[in-house]
């Protein structure tokens, strides 16, 4: 039997096995991976991306940037492995993964844990994971092209490319992540170290993997192989559904449960970015140990899901990856970006759940240097427009994110992310397309209905609904509870369905905005029965209400963007500067400008009482309060103020 039959069988018994999402197991170095998760990144203080370009890298020099890095109150780098500056072909670098690259890095974390500064680790080079020792036979494929090769270009090894890994197949997966945890092994040691995975830039288009229309036909009763080479047109929609399913079961089991798990095996943690997966997003962050969303490149609201999914999934750090490409693409108005702006962006990141920045970042450069730089970022360095300013704009955001983890996120609506819709619609309208975002599936632009504002609503997918316990009317999840499941979703799923009529049957309030059809290419005939039997149901109705005993958390006219956690008892609530709500993609220089107070009159309302509050935004502030039964409601100091930025 060939090698390439013999895998194709494997892969087959493996996940004919059952496609649920896979069970972690803690490794034999992490023995007990949920007793100390919520102790991760423990100081608050905002770590940086830190770019090694391929190169000849030194100790003295990475001492030297870790020195000002800890001077100017930053708590730790994610070190990147990148191409040689200016890509130059030639540069001379250490050989890839081999003992001169080891001991440059284990040096790197040795000083780093000296000076009481965190040190993670990209889990290869550049970011979909790939390289050059990864064979053909375990690179990426897609549907009806044998030959496909997706290089990874631009990575320590440029210019030889090397192949982009299949994420669809978990032997891949550990062969490759053998290679690099060995290769990281010595630098793991010491304090605890996060692995990284960045956003998917995996090719997604007809993404396949061998075996794939065999474990279909099985759990779905037809070939998909007649649909493949149109899968993404209107008329597919049912068959487009069920491939993007088993697609995102794929992608679950055999990459991203994986990475955790190997990042156990190392005595590491998990920090990644599930943004542009092909997967069931709010189950793929679920997996990992600190969820970690992006900006300016997927907006601040996009957090939401990253935040709501580490709050089902008793997750208390919410990581962003902050600043990128702030002005547009590639960097503009680079080494002048004004820390105005930026605050602002990163207090719409906080209203949207993320308690720990990632900057995005620093250049590695010699003693005496900082004119290396990498091209779509802000830059990070001693001859930076943000220098002055660095030691002082980073304690502001220590200083939030030490707030913003207090308890647990407040809880009083649950969102159904309306995911069959995504992979029904397949490709966003050409308005909502950019070079790096073409499917729906990426969930961009999902945002709740206006008519919530003022509660503090999360999104929740199926896997979560099937776990979650019904007492008193209560929709509970782990130690999350909702008085409401709120459903807009024109098709859902008939597990979906069947999951809303067991919690309903146990007395859960649903308001079901729409009349859904089924998702999938095959017809289940009980759907339209079963639904018309969960509308029946005097606690299923298509008109959005609370009942009286759960007011808004916040009531008023023009609400600003807040975000709220608790303990039960008390309360710590942050406000973001208005302005921040006209934030898209991308950020106009100077848009923080504000030359008055803005004004707005709310009342808190929680644990049955009401405070009525006056929220005064002074120019380039944001708000942050705190509610004890004692004391009522009252301002916190997080004052800090940047130079006024100049408009553009």
């Amino acid at each position: 039997m060939g090698k390439m039959k013999k895998r194709t069988i494997c892969l087959l018994a493996f996940l004919m096995t059952g496609l649920g999402v896979y069970a972690q197991k803690p490794g034999k170095n992490h023995a007990n991976p949920d007793k100390d998760k919520n102790s991760l990144y423990a100081s608050c203080k905002p770590y940086t991306r830190w770019w090694w370009f391929a190169s000849i890298i030194k100790n003295e020099d990475v001492e030297d940037q870790l020195n000002w890095l800890k001077k100017n109150n930053f708590g730790g780098v994610e070190i990147a492995f990148i191409y040689p500056v200016k890509r130059n072909p030639k540069a001379v670098r250490f050989p890839w993964l081999g003992k001169d690259w080891q001991d440059a890095v284990r040096h790197a974390k040795s000083y780093a844990d000296s000076l009481g500064l965190g040190c993670d680790f990209t889990f290869g080079t550049l970011w979909p994971f790939g390289g050059t020792f990864v064979s053909d036979a375990d690179r990426t494929q897609v549907w009806g092209k044998p030959d496909f090769k997706q290089p990874l270009r631009l990575s320590w090894t440029h210019p030889d490319t090397g192949n982009v890994l299949n994420h669809l197949d978990r032997h891949a997966f550990d062969r490759y992540a053998n290679v690099m945890g060995t290769a990281l092994a010595p630098a793991l040691k010491g304090t605890k170290s996060a692995i990284f995975c960045d956003s998917w830039e995996v090719e997604t288009k007809y993404l396949w993997t061998k075996g794939f229309d065999s474990v279909f036909l099985k759990q779905f009763a037809y070939d998909i192989r007649p649909f493949m080479d149109s899968i993404y047109t209107p008329g597919n929609a049912g068959p487009r559904y069920d491939y993007l399913k088993l697609l995102s079961q794929l992608v679950l089991k055999e990459f991203y449960s994986p990475f955790t798990e190997k990042a156990y095996e190392l005595g590491a943690f998990s920090r990644v970015q599930c943004c542009g997966a092909p997967v069931d997003i709010i189950s793929a962050y679920s997996t990992v140990d600190v969820p970690e969303t992006e900006a300016m490149l997927y907006e601040p609201g996009f957090a939401q899901i990253v935040s709501s999914a580490a709050a089902l999934s008793g997750k208390k750090i919410i990581s962003s990856e902050t600043f990128t490409c702030l002005y547009g693409w590639p960097a503009k108005h680079f080494r002048k970006e004004q820390t105005a702006d930026l605050k602002l962006v990163c207090d719409a990141l906080f209203a949207n759940g993320v308690n720990q920045v990632f900057w995005h970042g620093m250049p590695y450069n010699p003693i005496g240097v900082d004119t290396n730089y990498f091209y779509a970022t802000v830059h990070v360095g001693r001859n930076g427009s943000l220098t002055k300013e660095l030691p002082a704009f980073n304690q502001y955001m220590t200083r939030v994110s030490e707030e913003m983890r207090f308890g647990r996120p407040y809880t009083d609506i649950a969102v159904y992310l309306p995911l069959e819709d995504s992979w029904i619609a397949g490709e966003y309208p050409k308005e909502l397309q950019s070079p790096w975002s073409w499917g729906a599936y990426e969930l961009r632009y999902e945002h709740f209905n206006p008519e919530l504002k003022g509660y503090q609503p999360l999104w929740i997918n199926r896997d979560f609904l099937e776990k979650a316990t019904i007492e008193n009317n209560t929709l509970n999840v782990n130690r999350l509870s909702f008085k409401l499941l709120y459903v807009d979703a024109k098709s859902l799923d008939i597990v979906t369905l069947k999951t809303l009529l067991k919690l309903v049957e146990q007395g859960l309030q649903v308001c079901l905005k729409q009349n859904p059809v089924q998702s999938g290419h095959i017809p289940d005939k009980d759907f339209e029965t079963i639904l018309k039997k969960l509308r029946a149901y005097p606690g299923v109705t298509n008109e959005f209400h609370m009942p009286a005993s759960q007011p808004p958390l916040v009531s008023g006219a023009d609400i600003p963007g807040f975000y709220c956690r608790t303990d039960g008892k008390s309360a710590a609530i942050f406000f973001a500067n208005p302005l921040t709500e006209k934030l898209a993609y991308p950020v106009v220089y100077g848009q923080s400008y504000q030359d008055s107070t803005i004004i707005r009159e709310v009342t808190l309302n929680f644990n049955g009482k009401s405070y009525p509050v006056k929220l005064e935004f002074k120019p380039y502030q944001s708000l942050f309060l705190q509610i004890k039964e004692k004391d009522g409601a009252r301002f916190g100091d997080i004052y800090f103020m940047p130079q006024v930025p100049v408009k553009e």
